[in-house]
């Protein structure tokens, strides 16, 4: 996302133009994963990510203007992570010659794995960060997107008597999401990752057979 689409305070100051600048700020975005996941938001400090990037927090603000700037681009990072992994984890061939289950279950163990790591600064990304609208926009986009991808394949699959699949498809991303971001980053779960995934998945393809009674 360009920066200019953001406002202000949100921007970040240095768009890195060296191989130097490229590196620092990689480490500020990477202390920063490990600080909020260590402290949360409210105490997810400029002062602590400095630290623990090993640099000044004047040399950081060169880059972030605050930790709500960090916190957009974290996030830009894990709206592609997520979207990568749901399309690394789709069947290349037909997926009418597939079980509905094989289908489903990939994509939902690959985003619980996405979010077991880090619970809770995904948490923090979900909850707590800010959303632009520029970003807001970004992530309707790539859903309007998947959510069209898979109403085209669902409508063509044998065990799916939904009878709308584009509502259906949209219902399936939703359903996932949620119930991952909930669950999986809740440190008070006592819910395995494999049990959510084995279970997120009964859910969504007993909806999608559901038919229309």
């Amino acid at each position: 996302m360009a920066a200019t689409a953001l406002a202000p305070h949100l921007r970040p100051r240095k768009q890195p133009r060296q191989r130097r600048a490229h590196e620092t700020r990689a480490r500020i975005l990477d202390a920063a994963r490990a600080v909020f996941e260590e402290h949360g938001y409210a105490h997810g400090t400029t002062n602590r990510i400095a630290e623990a990037a090993g640099l000044s927090v004047g040399s950081l603000y060169q880059y972030f203007p605050n930790k709500d700037a960090i916190l957009v681009e974290l996030v830009d990072a894990h709206i592609e992570a997520g979207t990568a992994a749901v399309l690394a984890a789709l069947p290349d061939e037909p997926w009418e010659a597939r079980p509905l289950a094989a289908i489903v279950g990939p994509v939902v163990a690959a985003m619980v794995a996405l979010h077991a790591d880090g619970r809770e600064l995904h948490r923090v990304l979900f909850e707590e960060a800010p959303r632009p609208p520029d970003q807001l926009a970004r992530l309707r986009a790539v859903e309007r997107d998947l959510t069209s991808m898979l109403a085209d394949r669902l409508g063509a699959h044998p065990e799916v008597t939904a009878p709308d699949p584009d509502l259906a498809a949209r219902l399936t991303i939703d359903v996932i999401a949620s119930l991952v971001h909930r669950i999986d980053t809740d440190a008070t779960s006592a819910v395995p990752d494999d049990v959510l995934a084995a279970e997120i998945t009964r859910l969504v393809v007993a909806y999608l057979g559901a038919g229309s009674s």
